[in-house]
């Protein structure tokens, strides 16, 4: 007999696991936020942020109370249920963006331990994606440990990131806050941040085992919006203060860290940003493994054997290292990010808010749908 799911797993994890899989792809080191809201100022970058967040928080709810509805916790028979054959375009589209984002992971973990340790950006690279391998070969219930308890330790580092840079450049903050800037582009830029930060909402189905109805689904997809956006917004406004120069700063946590003065604060932050990207590593390489773990339940009709699981996790990250060597950081999230957005605001957003919104009506009629 399954235990009662408790109101963490059924409201909080979705969104923790949500948070987890954006902050490394979309703003743990700050390039992603230099990237598409510092263009802005102070007042376009806030409302850029508040725009994703809202998109997120939509595009959440309905897509988990879509899976939900339909029994569709892999994005495989998600989509399958959602567009029918057209799923195998989304598989595509889903393969190009984890190597793109397991690059960019890679990259950015190789760059944070050069600037830690001095080591070889290389080294850095090689112990995320042996960390990632680890914690996915252990199945759901590792992945769900690693999302609750890094989340603690996550926000924990931003609220003393943001007390001390506070405490050291806090007029500088503020000045940055009250310039005023024109408002152009903050609308395009907090679309595209959205949408192709949106997909960690497929990717993350495998959390919605808990769920008891449908309200449950709907709660939890309106939280992730604020559990993902919060600590970017308070990053954010860090950000500001070193403006122009942090724009073109392959990681500007290090930058406004190196100000600060506060080795431990510097080391910490670090290992959070490090320990981010593990998350969201995990959660993109889970995605896959559950897909390919459905189809073997469906014809062998046993557990997926963990070592499988390892071997598919090794060949998706050794590809994706080779690519994070090739190119850097900077050049992975200005020209791969912008174009995914678009594909997935075509082959995801638009069909969910369509078709699945069509569908989720038609099911809410159904004799015994669960509120």
């Amino acid at each position: 007999m399954n235990p009662v799911p408790t109101r963490f797993q059924r409201f909080i994890l979705p969104g923790l696991a949500f948070k987890g899989f954006v902050i490394g792809g979309g703003y743990a080191t700050g390039r992603e936020l230099a990237e598409y809201f510092l263009p802005g100022g102070a007042q376009g970058g806030l409302l850029g942020l508040t725009l994703a967040m809202m998109v997120w928080s939509v595009v959440c709810a309905l897509t988990f109370l879509f899976a939900f509805a339909t029994g569709s916790y892999d994005y495989r028979s998600f989509f399958g249920r959602l567009v029918g054959p057209g799923w195998v375009v989304f598989e595509l589209a889903y393969i190009v963006f984890m190597v793109l984002i397991l690059a960019v992971f890679g990259a950015a973990a190789g760059a944070v331990v050069a600037a830690l340790t001095g080591w070889p950006p290389l080294a850095g690279t090689l112990v995320l994606m042996a960390a990632i391998g680890a914690v996915v070969a252990f199945g759901n219930r590792a992945v769900e440990r690693l999302f609750g308890w890094a989340s603690v330790f996550l926000y924990a580092m931003y609220v003393l990131f943001v007390a001390f840079a506070f405490t050291s450049f806090g007029d500088r903050i503020l000045q940055g806050l009250s310039t005023p800037q024109p408002l152009d582009g903050w609308a395009q830029g907090g679309l595209t941040y959205a949408c192709y930060n949106i997909v960690g909402a497929v990717a993350i189905l495998p959390m919605l085992r808990h769920f008891t109805r449908r309200r449950d689904a709907v709660a939890a997809g309106l939280l992730a919006g604020p559990l993902a956006i919060a600590p970017a917004i308070a990053f954010f406004a860090c950000m500001l203060a070193w403006m122009p120069q942090i724009a073109g700063e392959a990681l500007p946590s290090d930058y406004m860290l190196r100000r600060m003065q506060q080795p431990l604060l510097h080391i910490g932050f670090q290992a959070m940003i490090f320990l981010a990207l593990l998350e969201s590593g995990v959660g993109a390489v889970h995605a896959v493994n559950e897909r390919i773990a459905g189809a073997w339940r469906k014809r062998a009709r046993g557990d997926f054997p963990r070592g499988a699981r390892l071997g598919i996790a090794a060949v998706l990250l050794v590809g994706s290292i080779f690519i994070a060597e090739r190119y850097g950081l900077v050049a992975l999230i200005a020209h791969g990010y912008r174009a995914l957005a678009w594909l997935f605001l075509f082959v995801y957003v638009l069909p969910l808010l369509t078709l699945g919104s069509w569908h989720l009506w038609r099911m809410r009629a159904q004799p015994g749908a669960r509120a």
